[in-house]
Protein backbone atom coordinates (compact mmCIF):
# COMPACT_ATOMS: atom_id res chain seq x y z
CA UNK A 1 0.00 0.00 0.00
CA UNK A 2 1.50 3.42 -1.13
CA UNK A 3 2.17 5.94 1.77
CA UNK A 4 0.44 9.59 2.05
CA UNK A 5 2.58 11.83 -0.08
CA UNK A 6 3.08 14.18 2.59
CA UNK A 7 5.47 12.05 3.82
CA UNK A 8 7.64 11.88 0.77
CA UNK A 9 7.03 15.79 0.30
CA UNK A 10 8.77 15.95 3.76
CA UNK A 11 11.69 14.09 2.82
CA UNK A 12 12.52 15.64 -0.10
CA UNK A 13 12.01 19.46 1.36
CA UNK A 14 9.33 20.56 -0.80
CA UNK A 15 5.25 20.96 -0.91
CA UNK A 16 3.58 20.75 -4.00
CA UNK A 17 0.97 23.32 -4.75
CA UNK A 18 -0.45 21.36 -7.78
CA UNK A 19 -0.71 18.04 -6.04
CA UNK A 20 -1.36 16.84 -9.83
CA UNK A 21 2.22 17.48 -10.87
CA UNK A 22 3.54 14.97 -8.10
CA UNK A 23 0.97 12.08 -8.70
CA UNK A 24 1.95 12.13 -12.73
CA UNK A 25 5.59 12.30 -11.59
CA UNK A 26 5.15 9.13 -9.74
CA UNK A 27 3.23 7.28 -12.22
CA UNK A 28 4.98 4.72 -13.74
CA UNK A 29 3.76 4.09 -17.72
CA UNK A 30 3.08 0.16 -16.25
CA UNK A 31 -0.09 1.68 -14.29
CA UNK A 32 -0.99 3.43 -16.91
CA UNK A 33 -1.32 0.71 -19.26
CA UNK A 34 -2.88 -1.42 -17.27
CA UNK A 35 -5.83 0.95 -16.16
CA UNK A 36 -8.54 -0.61 -17.95
CA UNK A 37 -10.64 2.67 -18.34
CA UNK A 38 -10.55 2.62 -14.52
CA UNK A 39 -7.88 5.89 -14.84
CA UNK A 40 -8.54 7.52 -18.07
CA UNK A 41 -7.16 10.58 -16.61
CA UNK A 42 -4.07 9.36 -15.30
CA UNK A 43 -0.80 10.47 -17.29
CA UNK A 44 2.55 8.68 -16.86
CA UNK A 45 5.68 10.46 -15.97
CA UNK A 46 8.34 10.07 -18.94
CA UNK A 47 7.29 13.77 -20.32
CA UNK A 48 8.42 14.31 -16.35
CA UNK A 49 11.24 12.68 -16.97
CA UNK A 50 12.39 14.30 -19.89
CA UNK A 51 12.72 17.91 -18.36
CA UNK A 52 13.77 17.01 -15.05
CA UNK A 53 16.68 15.66 -16.91
CA UNK A 54 17.34 18.78 -18.25
CA UNK A 55 16.26 20.88 -15.16
CA UNK A 56 19.21 18.88 -13.03
CA UNK A 57 21.93 18.46 -15.45
CA UNK A 58 21.63 22.54 -15.50
CA UNK A 59 21.24 22.91 -11.48
CA UNK A 60 24.14 20.54 -11.09
CA UNK A 61 26.03 22.24 -13.30
CA UNK A 62 25.45 25.28 -11.86
CA UNK A 63 26.48 24.13 -8.19
CA UNK A 64 29.46 22.33 -8.97
CA UNK A 65 30.73 25.75 -10.81
CA UNK A 66 29.48 27.47 -7.69
CA UNK A 67 31.68 25.18 -5.59
CA UNK A 68 34.73 23.85 -7.38
CA UNK A 69 35.99 27.52 -9.06
CA UNK A 70 39.10 25.76 -9.61
CA UNK A 71 37.63 22.64 -11.95
CA UNK A 72 38.23 23.13 -15.72
CA UNK A 73 34.92 22.18 -18.02
CA UNK A 74 36.69 18.38 -18.20
CA UNK A 75 36.48 17.78 -14.54
CA UNK A 76 33.29 19.70 -14.21
CA UNK A 77 31.67 17.02 -17.14
CA UNK A 78 33.29 13.87 -15.29
CA UNK A 79 31.79 15.31 -11.75
CA UNK A 80 28.23 16.04 -13.40
CA UNK A 81 27.87 12.68 -15.01
CA UNK A 82 28.85 10.58 -11.31
CA UNK A 83 26.27 12.53 -9.87
CA UNK A 84 23.07 12.05 -12.59
CA UNK A 85 24.04 8.27 -13.72
CA UNK A 86 21.77 6.11 -13.14
CA UNK A 87 23.11 3.93 -10.29
CA UNK A 88 23.66 6.90 -8.38
CA UNK A 89 20.36 8.55 -8.89
CA UNK A 90 18.66 5.25 -8.04
CA UNK A 91 20.77 4.84 -5.01
CA UNK A 92 19.20 8.70 -4.47
CA UNK A 93 15.85 7.58 -4.55
CA UNK A 94 16.51 4.36 -2.01
CA UNK A 95 17.71 6.84 0.14
CA UNK A 96 14.64 9.03 0.18
CA UNK A 97 12.36 6.11 -0.61
CA UNK A 98 10.78 7.00 -3.57
CA UNK A 99 9.42 3.18 -3.83
CA UNK A 100 7.29 4.10 -1.86
CA UNK A 101 5.26 6.46 -3.98
CA UNK A 102 5.95 5.20 -7.11
CA UNK A 103 2.68 3.65 -8.74
CA UNK A 104 3.51 0.97 -10.94
CA UNK A 105 0.79 -1.92 -12.74
CA UNK A 106 0.41 -5.02 -11.53
CA UNK A 107 3.45 -6.71 -13.64
CA UNK A 108 5.71 -4.34 -12.59
CA UNK A 109 4.80 -4.75 -8.90
CA UNK A 110 5.41 -8.45 -9.34
CA UNK A 111 8.44 -8.44 -11.43
CA UNK A 112 10.18 -6.26 -8.06
CA UNK A 113 9.65 -3.29 -10.38
CA UNK A 114 10.01 -0.73 -7.15
CA UNK A 115 13.55 -1.70 -7.02
CA UNK A 116 14.62 -1.28 -10.39
CA UNK A 117 17.34 1.14 -11.04
CA UNK A 118 16.02 2.33 -13.91
CA UNK A 119 12.30 3.25 -12.54
CA UNK A 120 13.77 4.66 -9.60
CA UNK A 121 16.21 6.87 -11.23
CA UNK A 122 13.51 7.99 -14.00
CA UNK A 123 11.19 8.84 -10.82
CA UNK A 124 13.68 11.15 -9.39
CA UNK A 125 14.05 13.23 -12.71
CA UNK A 126 10.36 13.36 -13.15
CA UNK A 127 9.99 14.46 -9.39
CA UNK A 128 12.53 17.59 -10.44
CA UNK A 129 10.75 18.17 -13.64
CA UNK A 130 7.21 18.32 -11.36
CA UNK A 131 8.88 20.82 -9.07
CA UNK A 132 10.37 22.86 -11.81
CA UNK A 133 6.34 22.95 -13.20
CA UNK A 134 5.15 23.89 -9.79
CA UNK A 135 7.44 26.46 -9.51
CA UNK A 136 10.34 27.93 -10.90
CA UNK A 137 14.12 27.19 -11.79
CA UNK A 138 15.23 28.69 -8.47
CA UNK A 139 13.06 26.62 -6.22
CA UNK A 140 14.08 23.24 -8.61
CA UNK A 141 17.86 24.20 -7.95
CA UNK A 142 17.59 24.68 -4.24
CA UNK A 143 15.86 21.25 -4.13
CA UNK A 144 18.46 19.91 -5.96
CA UNK A 145 21.22 21.24 -3.96
CA UNK A 146 19.54 20.08 -0.53
CA UNK A 147 19.29 16.52 -2.35
CA UNK A 148 22.95 16.55 -3.78
CA UNK A 149 25.20 19.21 -2.14
CA UNK A 150 26.80 16.53 0.45
CA UNK A 151 26.83 13.81 -2.16
CA UNK A 152 30.02 15.90 -3.80
CA UNK A 153 32.58 13.92 -1.29
CA UNK A 154 31.15 10.40 -3.01
CA UNK A 155 32.13 11.31 -6.11
CA UNK A 156 35.69 13.46 -5.61
CA UNK A 157 37.67 10.25 -6.14
CA UNK A 158 35.14 8.41 -7.92
CA UNK A 159 37.00 6.57 -11.11
CA UNK A 160 35.21 7.58 -13.92
CA UNK A 161 36.49 4.48 -17.10
CA UNK A 162 33.03 3.45 -16.95
CA UNK A 163 31.24 6.75 -17.52
CA UNK A 164 31.43 5.95 -21.54
CA UNK A 165 28.91 9.25 -22.26
CA UNK A 166 31.47 11.21 -21.07
CA UNK A 167 34.77 10.04 -22.64
CA UNK A 168 33.21 9.65 -25.77
CA UNK A 169 32.04 13.52 -25.35
CA UNK A 170 35.44 14.51 -25.11
CA UNK A 171 37.26 12.48 -27.44
CA UNK A 172 35.07 13.80 -30.37
CA UNK A 173 35.09 17.46 -29.01
CA UNK A 174 38.97 17.50 -29.16
CA UNK A 175 38.59 15.71 -32.84
CA UNK A 176 35.92 17.15 -34.49
CA UNK A 177 34.21 20.41 -32.09
CA UNK A 178 30.94 18.77 -32.28
CA UNK A 179 28.70 16.66 -29.47
CA UNK A 180 27.38 13.13 -30.29
CA UNK A 181 23.41 12.38 -30.11
CA UNK A 182 21.68 9.33 -29.41
CA UNK A 183 18.32 8.48 -30.76
CA UNK A 184 16.29 5.60 -29.67
CA UNK A 185 16.06 3.44 -32.86
CA UNK A 186 13.40 0.58 -31.10
CA UNK A 187 11.85 -0.67 -27.65
CA UNK A 188 11.12 -4.41 -26.87
CA UNK A 189 9.49 -6.63 -24.67
CA UNK A 190 7.02 -5.80 -21.77
CA UNK A 191 6.85 -2.68 -19.88
CA UNK A 192 8.44 -5.12 -17.17
CA UNK A 193 11.24 -6.44 -19.28
CA UNK A 194 11.53 -3.73 -21.84
CA UNK A 195 15.02 -3.42 -23.77
CA UNK A 196 15.98 -0.42 -25.59
CA UNK A 197 18.38 -0.07 -28.82
CA UNK A 198 19.70 2.96 -28.94
CA UNK A 199 22.06 4.61 -31.73
CA UNK A 200 24.85 7.26 -31.31
CA UNK A 201 25.15 9.41 -33.81
CA UNK A 202 27.85 12.34 -34.96
CA UNK A 203 26.26 14.52 -37.24
CA UNK A 204 24.38 12.42 -39.55
CA UNK A 205 27.14 9.58 -39.32
CA UNK A 206 25.78 6.83 -37.44
CA UNK A 207 28.25 5.41 -35.01
CA UNK A 208 27.29 2.44 -33.05
CA UNK A 209 24.39 1.10 -31.70
CA UNK A 210 23.46 0.00 -27.89
CA UNK A 211 21.21 -2.18 -25.90
CA UNK A 212 19.90 -1.42 -22.48
CA UNK A 213 17.49 -1.88 -19.96
CA UNK A 214 16.61 1.81 -19.78
CA UNK A 215 17.47 4.15 -22.05
CA UNK A 216 20.59 5.35 -20.37
CA UNK A 217 21.95 2.43 -20.25
CA UNK A 218 21.69 1.79 -23.79
CA UNK A 219 23.30 5.25 -24.33
CA UNK A 220 26.48 4.04 -22.30
CA UNK A 221 26.21 0.77 -24.71
CA UNK A 222 26.50 2.44 -27.51
CA UNK A 223 28.78 4.94 -26.69
CA UNK A 224 31.28 2.05 -25.08
CA UNK A 225 31.26 0.49 -28.66
CA UNK A 226 31.85 3.86 -29.94
CA UNK A 227 34.85 4.13 -28.23
CA UNK A 228 36.39 0.95 -28.61
CA UNK A 229 35.81 1.59 -32.35
CA UNK A 230 37.64 4.85 -32.56
CA UNK A 231 40.11 3.97 -30.15
CA UNK A 232 40.91 0.24 -32.02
Amino acid sequence: MLKPLNIFQNRIGYTFRNQAFLIEALTHKSFVHEKDGQYESAIDNERMEFLGDAVLDLAISQMLMSQNAAADEGELSKRRAALVNEKFLADLGREIQISDFIILGRGEINSNGRDKSSILAAAIEAVIGAIFLDSHFETAAQVICALFSDKQGAVQNTPFAKDYKTRLQELIQGKHKLVPHYKVDSTQGPDHEKTFLVSVYLGETKLCEGFGKSKKEAEQSAAKTALEDLVL
